[in-house]
């Protein structure tokens, strides 16, 4: 009650000088990532008498501003007050940025970008004020942040972290080409030593190992990662390699980089006059993937989407109403989401129509979500797919 009191105080004194000034608080589209707070969805904030911080890379870019439109959508639907800062993956911008949601008296904060080497600050002045943190995008790494990890572990406020199965997007785009008979299999990469490369990579391998020990008489291969960095000339230089040194190659994998070194690759192939020859898969949605998928210019491709930050904002909402356990010496609560996965021009236009045209979730589901145990609303995460929202909003 102490430290809530000290925020309120805080968050007082903040509007007070910002009144005499003249000013009110920066939106996101003016620069929040200066460190101040912008404040929204207030009509509906004394239904809860909640609010949360968002502490985001960017609430305009494409992805950043699919993920407040869908935090401002669940934050109507459960009256509750949002605050965002935006902080452009910055390190310092990103640590202060919880200082500021802190001050300005959130219940709870979500926060991504959010490297490990930030987490500990972010965590230490959660526990300071009070304030429960939830990541979305991103997870700690027990592996190779081991300290970062224990400083989740001994927090009372760490809640957990919702983010992506990479390993699983990288088995099931594997698997999409060995089911449609492509056996010499090629990989192009974006850098050395990419933590999310490396998982999906983990992914690609595991697909193939596992094929190969059930079918033995007719195996498969993949080769080892060529780095095309994240421009499409070096995309297409690796595409162009990989067609003269394998004659008998029938697939290639462009495990991500941005876009822009599918885009590159995918331009090659046609150069060569090997659109639909060779199945191409990716991660990361082309603007043009229906086109691309109805050519033959791409076989399959996998892509995220925005309700990671949906997910987490409801952990934070049920950790502030006091509805989920949060205590020290546990990491916390994990969402991993599977990706989409889109193999026709037919499946994209599902997207584009369940995904981006409208909402994947009502009003009275993100009610419904919000009034989940964790097993339930981690079962409903894990089991979001294009046919999910299909069955659901059926007319």
């Amino acid at each position: 009650m102490k430290r809530k009191l000290i925020s309120l105080l805080l968050a007082a004194s903040m509007v007070v000088s910002m009144t005499a000034c003249g000013g009110s608080t920066a939106s996101s589209s003016s620069g929040s990532s200066s460190g101040s707070a912008d404040s929204g969805s207030t009509e509906a904030a004394a239904d809860s008498g909640l609010k949360i911080g968002v502490s985001i890379w960017s609430s305009t870019d494409v992805l950043g501003s699919q993920s407040k439109a869908i935090i401002d959508k669940a934050a109507k639907a459960l009256g509750v007050e949002v605050a965002y800062v935006d902080q452009g993956h910055v390190s310092e911008q990103v640590t202060s940025s919880i200082e500021t949601l802190c001050a300005a008296g959130c219940d709870a904060i979500i926060v991504c970008n959010s490297a490990d080497s930030e987490m500990t600050s972010a965590i230490n002045t959660c526990n300071e004020y009070g304030v429960h943190l939830v990541q979305f995008y991103r997870i700690i790494s027990e592996e190779n942040s081991p300290e970062v990890y224990q400083t989740a572990v001994n927090s009372e406020y760490y809640v957990g972290a919702v983010h992506e199965d990479e390993y699983n997007n990288g088995y099931t785009l594997v698997n999409l080409l060995l089911e449609n008979g492509d056996r010499m299999i090629c990989l192009e990469a974006w850098t050395v030593g990419d933590a999310t490369f490396q998982q999906r990579w983990d992914g690609y391998k595991a697909a193939v190992e596992d094929w190969n020990a059930a079918h033995p008489d007719d195996p498969a291969t993949l080769t080892d990662p060529v780095y095309a960095n994240t421009s499409s000339e070096e995309g297409a230089q690796v595409a162009t390699s990989f067609v003269n040194t394998y004659p008998d190659m029938d697939a290639l994998i462009v495990a991500g980089g941005g876009g822009d070194p599918l885009v590159g690759s995918v331009g090659a192939l046609e150069n060569l006059g090997m659109t639909g020859k060779i199945d191409v898969v990716s991660t990361d949605f082309l603007d043009d993937l229906g086109e691309q998928l109805e050519s033959g210019g791409m076989f399959a491709e996998s892509g995220g989407h925005f309700c990671d930050p949906l997910y987490a904002f409801i952990l934070a909402y049920q950790a502030a109403k006091g509805d989920l356990e949060v205590k020290s010496g546990e990491f916390g609560y994990e969402i991993k989401f599977p990706y989409l996965f889109v193999s026709s021009s037919e499946d994209y236009e599902n997207y584009v129509k369940y995904f981006v045209d409208e909402d994947p979730y009502t009003d009275e589901e993100l009610v419904e979500l919000a009034g989940m145990d964790f097993e339930s609303l981690n079962e409903a995460a894990t089991s979001l797919s294009i046919e999910d929202v299909i069955a659901r909003h059926a007319e």
